[in-house]
């Protein structure tokens, strides 16, 4: 037997799975933390083929087997001055290279179980209209087969829609988390399946539909109720069709986007230039350029912020652990007057915006002290502690963007922890925001087709029934747990690499910015923001830290989603008034 064989069977053993466990086997505690306590896995004997020397990771490895990082595998991080050394990239996951299906990789279950769960999820979507009362209408009055078979196929179109606003737009909230490794791919579509269904069900009245959102003029269509139907359905199916192509390729798209340019391809064909508010088109062909400047700018300046004050600081874990709940308390008191005000009243909605702010910090404190505080004391104490404070004596007196050297052993390691909990934190937030929010690209169209079905008009005030919030919710839930995990891959790894600090920055950007513009009435895209925002994050560490092939590709799918959107959407009309004509 020859030696390049034997080499060869050894390489062909070798697996990503093998990898990741060998080096979880040696360093137990950087497992996540909700499978550091159901693994025990055995100690594989040396082989260079799964772990690079010791010598090449300089980070001193934590002993006390009580911490349990919310970051996945400090090796995997690449090289940006936050105190590591470039490292080996890590095999690509087999979901890439299409021979494990994503789910399966997820939730670390076989393809056969996999592909049933995708079964049952399908059985589910064509069931549950059946027993939903939106089926049979808001009044006492009993609809004929032909409107009962329609109002399901509505609905059917509306759970396609959500499908893929799941499959697509989740990675704003999940995306940097993962790709930091602050949450695995299992524990962040987990999270953010229960966080996503409970903002839709919850908060989804409070956003109010497309049709009222100002893109079609509904008054052209007066009178041609069967007409404006068709067009709806088309706009659900032709924003569908195109997040599905984009989510395949995990390209992060706007779904509004998606939504706006169907409904403009339609109102433009079949009702004409005075169908459409072009004012609403031009915000949102303006947000193209606004939302990814705005995210990277204000990425940017987070991130040189924390690597000025927190990298630089005699103690930076001390530092991150008191500047942790200052930012946890501007955010949530931020966030809590000006996005979810629970008073009319100023005085009222300003005091409960500060205790909510307030009963974050202190949870963020108290989460910080019990998880990291005898690592904080190890770093105040210890004589590795006392050789770091000296490296980061250095730093002084520098510039605001001069590279600066981070931290390095103990005191990485409890920036990282500190980051890594706020990152989950915010991706929780995020997550249930845009259940309550972006639900409505699908159910605003979804229930206006509805009220025509039942008689109502296209221009009345739209009430979104309970049950089509939880539709809505559902459709999200399983576009996110079959297909999520293509756009998460790219907007956590695909564009620069993250660790919790970048991760944070990238995320605490964009969740500001989206704040501040919309209620300035900005144009702007959740979407656009978060990418631009990533992209900030890897322009801080240098113009090459930023992959430009994956920008390219991201730039053109939002170039061409409009006309792609509007294309579709006149395509899907046409057949489908066709259709409508023959059982009318």
């Amino acid at each position: 037997m020859s030696s390049s064989y034997c080499l060869s069977s050894i390489r062909n053993t070798i697996t990503p799975q093998s990898f990741h466990l060998a080096n979880y086997s040696r360093f137990p505690s950087l497992l996540p933390p909700l499978l550091q306590n159901q693994r025990r896995l055995p100690s594989p004997p040396p082989s260079p083929f799964l772990l690079p020397p010791l010598t090449q990771h300089p980070l001193p490895l934590p002993q006390n087997k009580k911490l349990a990082p919310p970051f996945a595998s400090i090796p995997s991080f690449a090289d940006s001055g936050d105190g590591e050394r470039q490292v080996q990239e890590e095999p690509k996951a087999k979901e890439d290279s299409g021979e494990v299906p994503g789910m399966a990789q997820a939730f670390n279950i076989s393809s056969g179980t996999a592909s049933a769960i995708s079964v049952l999820i399908a059985f589910a979507a064509l069931c549950l209209p059946l027993l939903m009362k939106s089926l049979a209408g808001p009044g006492p009055a009993a609809l004929g087969i032909r409107t009962r078979v329609l109002s399901y196929v509505t609905l059917l179109f509306g759970f396609y829609m959500a499908w893929n606003i799941g499959a697509n737009d989740v990675a704003n909230a999940m995306g940097t988390s993962v790709g930091s490794g602050a949450l695995t791919l299992r524990q962040a579509v987990l999270m953010a399946a229960v966080l996503e269904f409970s903002g839709a069900l919850l908060m989804g009245t409070h956003v109010t539909s497309t049709m009222q959102k100002g893109i079609l003029v509904a008054n052209v269509f007066h009178g041609k109720d069967t007409l404006l139907f068709a067009g709806l359905l088309s706009s659900l199916a032709a924003a569908g069709t195109w997040l599905q192509v984009a989510s395949y390729y995990g390209w992060p798209v706007s779904t509004t986007h998606c939504i706006v340019g169907s409904m403009v391809g339609f109102g433009l064909v079949y009702g004409g230039p005075g169908a459409v508010f072009w004012s609403s088109l031009a915000r949102v062909t303006s947000s193209w350029v606004i939302s990814p400047l705005m995210g990277a700018l204000a990425s940017f300046l987070v991130y040189k912020c924390i690597r000025r004050f927190v990298y630089s600081a005699p103690n930076p874990g001390q530092a991150a652990a008191a500047a942790a709940p200052i930012a946890v308390f501007i955010g949530v008191t931020a966030i809590s007057f000006a996005a979810f005000p629970l008073s009319k009243t100023f005085p009222v909605a300003l005091a409960q915006a500060l205790a909510a702010g307030t009963a974050g910090a202190v949870l963020v404190y108290r989460i910080i002290r019990k998880q990291l505080g005898h690592l904080l004391i190890k770093a105040n104490d210890s004589a590795t502690s006392q050789a770091e404070h000296k490296d980061s004596a250095l730093n002084k007196n520098i510039g605001f963007l001069a590279d600066i050297a981070g931290p390095k052993g103990t005191q990485l390691e409890i920036v990282y922890g500190v980051f890594g909990y706020m990152q989950i934190l915010s991706a929780c937030f995020m997550s249930f925001a845009h259940g309550g929010n972006d639900v409505s690209n699908a159910i605003g169209p979804l229930a206006a087709a509805l009220s025509i079905l039942h008689g109502g008009t296209g221009s009345a005030e739209i009430v979104i029934p309970t049950d089509v919030l939880a539709w809505g919710g559902f459709g999200i839930v399983a576009g996110l747990m079959i297909w999520g995990y293509r756009v998460i891959a790219t907007i956590g790894k695909k564009i620069t690499e993250l660790t919790p600090t970048r991760g944070f920055a990238a995320e605490f950007a964009a969740a500001s910015v989206v704040l501040f513009a919309s209620k300035l009435g900005l144009p702007i895209s959740a979407t656009h923001t978060l990418v631009g925002a990533v992209m900030g994050v890897g322009f801080a560490r240098g113009l090459n830290s930023v992959r430009a092939e994956t920008v390219r590709e991201i730039v053109t799918s939002w170039a061409v989603t409009i006309p792609v959107g509007a294309m579709f959407s006149v395509i899907y009309t046409w057949i489908l008034t066709k259709l409508l004509s023959y059982i009318s």
